[in-house]
């Protein structure tokens, strides 16, 4: 059940990842709605690690 605590962290990777990309995206000059979806994608995942961390947080202080 330990692996569980890390795998909270694998969303700010991929939240990490997708702002490199809306930024490489942004400096090729793609269009606004390809930089917006990467953008948007990382946000998720950003509220997605607080989402975890919150449950798992009230988890344990049930126990």
């Amino acid at each position: 059940m330990t692996y569980l605590k890390f795998i909270q962290y694998i969303y700010l990777i991929f939240a990490g990842f997708f702002f490199y990309d809306a930024f490489k995206k942004h400096s090729e000059g793609r269009p606004f709605n390809d930089v917006l979806l990467s953008i948007i994608i990382a946000i998720v995942a950003i509220g997605m690690f607080f989402f975890r961390r919150h449950f798992q947080n009230k988890f344990q202080n049930r126990k």
